[in-house]
């Protein structure tokens, strides 16, 4: 299927994002850790060029460890400033705060030359749906200042939010592209629900979803569901619904239920941690 979701507000919201663009010392952008390149907006990362960065690997509990390392060193080596996060605990987020000292730190020297003291950093938070903007802010601020959902579109405007003396936020709607030239890039947004599930064919995506496990996470799936791995995707959905007892009238498999309770499943890592693609894969 082609894997394509673009509603009419974003439109109005890139245009919008071009005007504050202008307003913020630091881009803060969020990314899932599951697929670190394909939840980069190309959009965003060509409108904040120059602009100060720190990217947050969200969902790092769900995603594999080794490649979790693997990010890390690949956006320390683009200047990144990168952190490991779960946004649902603070905890994990008081890492930060130097770091937002770190990245704007010519920022900081230069308003100081300038007489300009104490003055807050002022950091756009930028993501795709559904990789837990929301969340972040709510856990980094210690109030729910922005609205949270579990589905894509949740914040639709812009708002301020003044989290102490050292830095201002500015939550921004998750924004995708209008089209994704790389359908891989499509199905792997597709596969973490940073896409509306209806309007996309769970069967089909989750057969897309078995065939990358049974080449880079071999076991897994029989370890889950206690099936034989050796058969083709489409026969392994029909296995995982005979095994959880998604059945219809007559015994018949139901693969569309099943789809869906795999994909849930990879979703909350009940299957394992995974990571759907490799720095590896961007360093010559």
């Amino acid at each position: 299927m082609d894997y394509q979701w673009y509603p009419g507000h974003m439109t109005k919201s890139i245009r919008q994002l071009q005007d504050d663009i202008k307003l913020i010392d630091l881009l803060i952008e969020i990314v899932d850790a599951r697929i670190p390149y394909s939840s980069r907006n190309p959009d965003v990362e060509k409108m904040c060029r120059g602009k100060a960065r720190i990217v947050i690997l969200n969902k790092a509990d769900l995603a594999d460890e080794a490649e979790n390392r693997r990010w890390m060193n690949y956006f320390e080596g683009q200047n990144a400033n990168p952190i490991l996060a779960d946004a649902r605990k603070k905890a994990t987020l008081k890492r930060l705060l130097p770091l937002v000292n770190k990245a704007c730190q010519d920022k900081i020297e230069r308003n100081k030359r300038r007489g300009i003291i104490n003055r807050p950093m002022r950091a756009m938070v930028a993501g795709i749906p559904n990789v837990g903007k929301s969340t972040f802010i709510n856990s980094f601020s210690g109030q729910s200042a922005a609205k949270t959902g579990n589905k894509p579109g949740v914040t639709k405007g812009k708002q301020w939010i003044r989290l102490n003396k050292q830095i201002e936020l500015l939550d921004t709607p998750g924004l995708l592209w209008p089209k994704f030239e790389n359908q891989e890039v499509g199905l792997h947004i597709a596969l973490i629900g940073s896409m509306k599930d209806e309007n996309l064919i769970p069967e089909e995506l989750a057969t897309e979803l078995i065939r990358r496990l049974k080449d880079h996470y071999a076991s897994m799936l029989a370890d889950r569901y206690g099936i034989d791995e050796a058969k083709d995707p489409a026969h392994i959905l029909e296995e995982v619904a005979i095994r959880r007892g998604c059945l219809k009238a007559g015994a018949e498999p139901d693969l569309v239920k099943a789809a869906r309770i795999l994909i849930d499943e990879f979703r909350s890592a009940k299957i394992g941690r995974v990571t759907l693609e490799s720095a590896e894969d961007l360093v010559p």
